[in-house]
């Protein structure tokens, strides 16, 4: 089975930050892949903007061995290469400042017609003075969509702050609020599960599922993120975008179409019926961890408060939540999530937990009835399994097994897996808003998340701590196995 590619219209995407990390790792390989692909337009033009003073040939230098690090050689062996360095521009500019605006609102006049869009691969601190700038030279017109990156505020104070900032020179149709999990092809996969089949709507309810896991998990550290970490935590990291995205996928009502607002309204009314968690019950309901020296695959590694270089840190790397969706559809089902650094492996994955037979016919002597499972891998290895009761093949009777239907993407379609960001930018070109959060998703989710975060406050307990190379503290295995249930592993 192959996939389609579908070209895009011309256009010129500027990327700010674009000498930053993630316009190496992420930004420049995804676009690379799509020009390989053959997806982009012979018209379409891509320039760099950051601080540093360059030229365009040494931008295209600079993205060469981006492309070097992060690409397969295989992949750079032919003159792909040279057409997709060949897009790219580069123009200094001082984002707070009005050093290189002019240059810039030159280039990109330069480009006609063509859609117009801003990738901000910034600090959150420089998003509202770029829009400002943008405004007032006159670029946030003709259609101008503007792409930015979490953490979309601290909290929802700043959050609101930053959405009004945005929102004065683009208007909300035009402002992409990327979260690149949304563009993982399982994550897409799992609408396609719920709503393309006939098997799972009907059972996609309380009265079928007994709880549902969500695990994003990370064996590496902190390390060169260490001082911004410091002042987020996983809960700002991780759960207030991803996992609370993941969640919204899992639990919303069909929507009436995939268009991008039906879409989004129903996780909106996830977002809204999450049931609160304060002070009264924040003991009970979460675990916040700091790990300490360990080991992985690859040998010691430090703890977080080492790589900090500090000796104490409130700053939690694990949460470990029971959250509630207080609807008709989900009362009574507990969706477990749990996010860290410096765990076992690195995992993200969806695991819906089915109710067992309401009875037995078969006996105790054919073993254990275990409930079903739909298990949906998010990275690595991305894939779906769907976990049966079996009989053991052979004469003498009946005994059953556990046994997974285990689709591999990787197998099961003979072509490269793209990157999130691949789909995600071509989506914005293509104006489809759909994998995007919208403003009241963001804001929603900050209301949840900031009673946890001034409770953990409140409360002055500190992390609990957890050796590198562990599933987290102790406490995260007490808070789903005191409800008679257990958090599964790699897929299991």
């Amino acid at each position: 089975m192959t996939s389609r590619v579908i070209p895009v219209a011309p256009f010129v995407l500027t990327v700010f930050g674009a000498t930053g990390d993630l316009s190496r790792r992420k930004l420049i390989p995804a676009l690379f892949h799509r020009d390989l692909a053959g997806q982009l337009p012979d018209e379409a033009t891509i320039v760099g903007v950051s601080r540093r003073h360059m030229s365009d040939e040494e931008f295209r230098h600079f993205a060469s061995q981006a492309l070097a690090d992060h690409v397969p050689a295989s992949e750079l062996e032919g003159s792909e290469v040279e057409r997709f360095l060949g897009r790219l521009h580069y123009v200094t500019v001082n984002a707070e400042g009005e050093e290189g605006w002019s240059e810039l609102a030159s280039a990109i006049a330069g480009q006609g017609d063509r859609i117009r869009v801003y990738y901000l691969a910034t600090a959150p601190h420089l998003f509202g003075p770029i829009c400002e700038k943008l405004g007032k030279y006159g670029l946030s017109e003709q259609g101008a969509r503007v792409v930015i990156e979490k953490p979309i505020g601290k909290d929802l104070a700043s959050a609101l702050a930053l959405n009004e900032q945005v929102g004065r020179y683009f208007p909300e149709d035009r402002v992409y609020r990327i979260d690149h999990y949304l563009g993982k092809e399982t994550v897409q996969n799992l609408m396609a599960l719920r709503f393309a089949n006939a098997l799972f709507e009907p059972l996609w309810n309380n009265a079928h599922i007994d709880h549902v896991q969500l695990t994003v998990a990370e064996s590496l550290g902190v390390e060169e993120r260490a001082g911004y970490y410091d002042t987020a935590g996983a809960m700002r990291d991780m759960v207030q975008n991803h996992l609370l995205q993941l969640l919204c996928l899992v639990a919303m009502e069909p929507p009436s179409s995939l268009d991008a607002d039906a879409v989004r309204d129903e996780k909106l009314k996830v977002l809204r019926a999450l049931k609160p968690i304060n002070e009264h019950n924040v003991a009970s309901v979460t675990v916040r961890g700091q790990y300490r020296a360990g080991a992985s695959s690859g040998g010691a590694v430090p703890g977080y408060l080492e790589e900090l270089g500090s000796t104490r840190s409130q700053t939690e790397t694990f949460v470990a939540v029971k959250a509630e969706v207080e609807n008709w559809r989900w009362a009574g089902v507990p969706f477990y999530l749990r996010t860290g650094k410096r765990l076992a492996s690195r995992v993200s994955e969806i695991v819906v937990g089915f109710r067992n037979v309401p009875h037995s016919v078969f006996g105790e002597s054919v073993g254990a009835i275990e409930p079903n499972r739909l298990v949906i891998r998010l990275q690595p290895d991305e894939g779906v399994k769907l976990w049966l009761m079996i009989k053991d093949p052979g004469p003498g009777g009946i005994r059953l097994s556990h046994v997974p239907l285990d689709m591999s993407f990787a197998k099961a379609f003979k072509v490269r897996n793209p990157d999130a960001y691949e789909r995600l930018l071509l989506d914005v070109v293509r104006g489809n808003q759909t994998l995007f959060m919208r403003r009241d998703e963001v804001e929603a989710a900050w209301k949840w998340v900031d009673p946890i975060l001034s409770a953990w406050r409140n409360v002055k307990e500190p992390p609990r701590p957890y050796t590198a190379g562990t599933w987290g503290p102790s406490a995260a295995i007490a808070l789903i196995e005191r409800d008679g249930r257990t958090w599964l592993e790699d897929g299991a």
